[in-house]
């Protein structure tokens, strides 16, 4: 075994003894603690740890992660963890999480080839092409971060609209959809307020969302490239 992986597994050693002596118990708790009220469908990036940024524990969240927090109805990953979030666990939050600064999201905004995941980003390309033209009246330095709240505001919407929350809707049970950002530069998390709580919601929630991301990158566009999200 390389050196680099065993420096891991020695840490893992480290990090349940300092855990249990500091919380007895706590992985005995953690075999029945299986009850999250929020499925995070956020992105892959390293330097986004879902539990942490919300304080939470091991079963208090439900992750799903993938390049730039794509929601599509052909993914059967994402689909199918939403179906068992909904359905077995019966989660009552459903939050897309997209972070500035996004490399995904970068590389469709400026159409960088990287290999397969080209494809995969396809669909933020698409969130692109859609808005491209509000998009080419920001400065630079805006939109990267300006099309990483339209895509996350774009995947929120599809969660939505998958059969899976449309079925909770009908039968009557309580499932609100959001959209969130993390900033990297700060640690923090905005809610985009695109929050659906019944199928009769959503568009409403998406234009009245996106008027809001949309105004307040017109409003940066006065400032310095310094005042600006990075």
């Amino acid at each position: 075994m390389s050196t680099e992986l065993q420096e891991l597994l020695d840490s893992n050693k480290q990090w349940a003894a300092d855990t249990e002596a500091r919380e007895p118990g706590f992985f005995s708790r953690l075999l029945k603690q299986q009850t999250p009220q929020y499925l995070w469908i956020g992105c892959a990036d390293s330097r986004v740890p879902a539990n942490e940024l919300v304080n939470l524990l091991p079963g208090e969240l439900f992750v799903h992660r993938n390049v730039a927090n794509v929601v599509v109805h052909s993914d059967l990953n994402c689909l199918s963890v939403m179906q068992f979030a909904v359905d077995a666990l019966k989660v009552k939050h459903v939050i897309v999480v997209g972070h500035s600064n996004c490399g995904g999201v970068k590389a469709a905004l400026h159409d960088a080839r990287t290999g397969l995941v080209d494809n995969w980003l396809r669909h933020v390309q698409d969130v692109r092409n859609h808005h491209q033209e509000w998009l080419d009246q920001l400065d630079i330095e805006q939109r990267v971060n300006a099309l990483c709240e339209l895509n996350v505001l774009e995947q929120a919407r599809n969660a939505c609209q998958t059969t899976i929350v449309q079925d909770a809707w009908a039968r009557g049970q309580e499932i609100v959809v959001h959209g969130w950002v993390y900033g990297l530069h700060n640690g923090l998390l905005e809610d985009l307020r695109i929050t659906a709580a019944a199928a009769e919601q959503v568009a409403p929630a998406f234009q009245k969302a996106l008027r809001a991301v949309k105004q307040r990158y017109e409003g940066q566009r006065q400032k310095s490239p310094d005042d600006l999200q990075v």
